[in-house]
């Protein structure tokens, strides 16, 4: 194939030159590598020696600087001859940066001998607005990956969420101020706060947005006291319009900060302004907080954010792998959800892991090797266990058609059978009751719920009967 004009300008040029790239990159990596980090690769333009290649987000970007960037500076290279450049874009729904601050150049490890290839990615702009840039851009703190779109909704997390996105769409106007989200570690309460930061400056709702941790509050709060600037540091808070507080339950023990944090929230509260604060459990059960705090804490709307059902881990799987360009089997993900279940933050971390495995050890993606990383990052492999299975070992236990606790049949023996089925599929599974229901014969939600309370019932009356729920569960979790 000959060699496109350095000086051609459009998108067939780019695709010629690419394709040629990639099967030179073709003999130097395995199959895996090639379809994870390169076809996922999309030549955009091709302009006077320069070609644009669009990546499909930053951490893709990152992993390709990281590991590939001089595979792709010797390939263009030797296409294009002496000179050549090549720029990154990260796909994203908001336009590019126009400010070159806002651009990286990326480390460029040419072997010997390869030509000088330069780079520049373009991060996408997250914040609008005119009024006061200084606290938008530098000054929020806010991390714009945080989004409502990237957030995935589940039923651990519909209240807090909702009323997330009420909050974001009136800030200090709604009866949820202060919003308050608890929850465990890694369940995405620092997304979600910062997820309504985010948008209301995204759409312009406000001019003064900032997010802080507890701690860092308390290391500014003391810094300002010995450097004997109290009145900037009130002023500063009490004049935000939006304010975030991450974990406020290390403002525990800390009189002083506490005191002037109240005086901030009174200020801000009566003033209209939002307040957004998260913690790691019920506010009830905060040890160490003035009563004055506590209560303001109760003034608006409690929400919390719960661990993640199956169906909403295989869907955050989905999601994080689609954002980072990465097609995942489905086996995979189910494998990875079913084992994964403490938390969304050792859960990203268990993917992050496969796909630089699968990488830097020239592996493919599978079951086998994803049952490694989660052995060497939680120290154990659960073994998937389906409502099936379980359906199969009660019938079978019971001696009843497996067919019929799907079927409409309501005689005694089969309705014994299939509630029990049902408790212990909400017991030993992560499934919502919407899909335990739908195991069985399409039964809506609040026939798994009266299930789960008959079998409830008469296992505290009956002794006979707990021992055979009993006996059936252990001879399920044992086979499992």
């Amino acid at each position: 194939m000959s060699t496109p004009n350095v000086l051609e300008n459009t998108e067939e040029a780019a695709s010629k030159v690419w394709a040629e790239c990639l099967t030179a990159i073709a003999q130097r990596v395995n199959t895996q590598s090639l379809k994870t980090w390169f076809e996922p690769i999309a030549p955009v333009t091709l302009d006077a020696g320069q070609l644009m290649l669009q990546v499909p987000s930053r951490f893709f970007y990152d992993w390709i600087e990281e590991h590939y960037a001089a595979l792709i500076t010797e390939s263009v290279g030797r296409i294009l001859g002496s000179g050549a450049k090549v720029a990154y874009s990260v796909q994203e729904e908001e336009a590019p940066n126009p400010d070159p601050a806002g651009s990286i150049s990326p480390k460029t490890n040419s072997p010997e001998g390869a030509p000088s290839v330069k780079g520049t990615l373009s991060l996408p702009s997250t914040r609008r607005g005119t009024a006061d840039a200084s606290i938008q851009k530098s000054q929020s703190s806010l991390n714009p990956r945080y989004t409502f779109d990237n957030f995935i909704k589940g039923d651990s997390n519909q209240l807090a969420r909702a009323a997330a996105l009420a909050v974001a769409n009136n800030p200090g106007g709604t009866s949820f101020n202060p919003l308050l989200v608890y929850g465990g570690v890694g369940l995405g309460k620092t997304h979600l706060v910062q997820a309504i930061g985010n948008h209301v400056l995204n759409q312009g709702m406000v001019k003064r947005v900032m997010y802080i941790s507890s701690e860092k509050f308390t290391v500014e709060f003391v810094d300002a006291i010995q450097g004997d600037k109290m009145t900037e540091f009130s002023s500063f808070y009490r004049s935000l319009d939006v304010l975030i507080v991450d974990d406020i339950q290390f403002f525990a023990g800390k009189e002083k900060t506490q005191d002037n944090f109240f005086h901030t929230f009174n200020a801000l509260h009566q003033s209209g302004k939002q307040i957004i604060l998260s913690c790691d459990r019920p506010p009830k059960e905060l040890k160490g907080l003035d009563d004055r705090l506590m209560s303001r804490f109760q003034w608006g709307l409690i929400a919390d954010i719960q661990l993640p059902d199956l169906e909403t881990r295989i869907a955050i799987l989905r999601r994080k792998s689609m954002d980072d360009g990465i097609e995942l089997p489905n086996d995979v993900i189910e494998f990875l959800a079913s084992n994964v279940t403490s938390n969304i933050r050792e859960l990203e971390g268990c993917l992050i892991t496969l796909l630089a495995r699968a990488s830097l050890e020239n592996k493919e993606i599978d079951v086998e090797l994803a049952k490694d990383v989660v052995r060497k990052v939680i120290g154990e492999v659960r073994t998937h266990l389906t409502i099936e299975e379980i359906q199969r070992m009660v019938c079978q236990y019971l001696n009843v058609p497996e067919d019929l606790i799907r079927a409409k049949t309501r005689k005694q023996e089969i309705v014994n059978a299939r509630q029990i089925a049902m408790y212990l599929s909400k017991e030993l599974t992560n499934s919502s009751l919407k899909t335990i229901g739908l195991h069985f014969g399409g039964r809506d939600h609040s026939t798994v719920i009266h299930a789960y309370q008959t079998v409830e019932d008469f296992s505290k009356t009956d002794s006979k009967y707990r021992s055979l729920v009993q006996q059936l569960r252990a001879k399920i979790e044992n086979r499992a």
